[in-house]
This record gives C-alpha cells, sequence and structure tokens, in this order.
C-alpha cells in the first residue's frame, strides 16, 4: 500500500488531517507518529530549511524558552546555507534527512528518489528521515535505510500538523490547529520556509509560551 492518509482528499476538506487519526498509525505502524511520554514532553519539528532568515529566527525562539526540536532539512538548503545548518548543529538540535530536492514520493520513480535521499545523506547525517508531503511508498519506505546507509533509519511523520504552509488558513487558525491537538508525545511539524513565513512567525512564539504555561517541554527527537 503506497497511500499515506494524512495527505488523503476527502470531499470538502483539506488534502490533510490536521490530528493523525489513530487508524492512520495503525495502518502503517511501522513509521513513527508520535513519542511515549511519561511526563508531559512534546517534540517540535520544522521541515524545509535551513533558511538564511527564517531558521536563525526560529533557533533564537527556541533559545529564548530553553527547549529544543528537530530540523528535517533539504540536501540543497544544506549546500547554500551550509553556516546555519551548522547553527542547527551547534545549539543541540537534532536533524533529519527530507530529501535533497524535496521530492513527493508518490510521484516519484523509486531509483530517482532513493538517489535523492542518499544525496541528502551525505550533507545530513542523521537516521532520521521524514518523507515530504508526508508521500512515500512502500518499496521506497523499505530501502531508506541502504539509501542513508544506517540500518538504524526511522521514518518520522507527525501527530500534529500546523498547516503554517497554507495561505488559507490564518495565523490565529494555525495557532488553535496545535494548541487543540497536543498531547502527550505528539510530534509536531511546523515550517522553517517562506511560504509558511508570516504563520510561523504568529504561531511559533505563542504556541512555545502555552507550552509553558502548561508545563509541557519541548526535546529533539532521538532515536
Amino acid at each position: 500500500m503506497s497511500l499515506t492518509c494524512t495527505a488523503l482528499t476527502l470531499p470538502g476538506m483539506h488534502k490533510y488531517f490536521i490530528k493523525t487519526p489513530w487508524i492512520v498509525k495503525k495502518i502503517f505502524p511501522s513509521y513513527i507518529w508520535s513519542l511515549p511520554a511519561d511526563d508531559d514532553v512534546v517534540y517540535l519539528t520544522f521541515d524545509d530549511g535551513p533558511h538564511p532568515i527564517i531558521t536563525p529566527w526560529v533557533l533564537n525562539q527556541l533559545k529564548m524558552h530553553k527547549v529544543k526540536a528537530t530540523f528535517f532539512c533539504i540536501g540543497n538548503n544544506v549546500e547554500k546555507f551550509p553556516e546555519v545548518f551548522q547553527q542547527i548543529l551547534h545549539e543541540g538540535h537534532s536533524v533529519g534527512n527530507h530529501t535533497y530536492c524535496h521530492l513527493n514520493g508518490w510521484n516519484t520513480d523509486d531509483k530517482k528518489y532513493l538517489d535523492d535521499v542518499s544525496k541528502a545523506s551525505q550533507l545530513v547525517k542523521t537516521n532520521l528521515f521524514r518523507p515530504p508531503y508526508g508521500r512515500i511508498k512502500n518499496s521506497q519506505a523499505k530501502k531508506i535505510p541502504a539509501a542513508m546507509q544506517t540500518r538504524g533509519a526511522k521514518i518520522i511523520m507527525w501527530d500534529v500538523l500546523s498547516a503554517d504552509f497554507d495561505t488559507s488558513f490564518t495565523p490565529e487558525h494555525c495557532l488553535n490547529n496545535v494548541l487543540e491537538n497536543v498531547r502527550r508525545g505528539s510530534i509536531i511539524v511546523f515550517h522553517d520556509s517562506e511560504k509558511a513565513n508570516e504563520n510561523l512567525r504568529y504561531t511559533l512564539p505563542k504556541t512555545l509560551e502555552s507550552l509553558k504555561q502548561t508545563g509541557f517541554c519541548s526535546r529533539n527527537i532521538e532515536l
């Protein structure tokens, strides 16, 4: 089965779920949707960077609130902005492979897709992988460890989607997407990208403040 329901088209709805339904997690149990948590821990993640302006701003927000996160980086952006990538690592955050060219696995030949993942892995040394758009075929997923040259490769999906990339959502709506759905162990997705910038700059500070007030702490993903 190649379908991941996080991108399922439903009549009258957006083409993705804000809160990943339990049935999706059951259908695809080999993917990591959330993490066990005995205390009030969540996992903030950021896709599509590094960006020379937005990523440093995100890092500053995280530093102000003394929390850690995981950045799923596009290899091409790492090549363009290596100093920002190094800043992510220097400040103690985790990084993940998000392919080199942000390919949609459903629309890409397996060899091309896996070669792209492999190319990114030369720049982003990690065992964490997140498929762009959450779209990956089973045939591709099975070969991710080989493409990344690590037997311990983990495919990281998410539990809560902020939808900050969606310009049809207001910043307030994006904030509600997070705060109304976050639970212990939630993996939350933001984007350090130009498309998400307006929503992110409103949503992230308020999310961090709300998490702090309600006793939640964000950690980076280390598996």
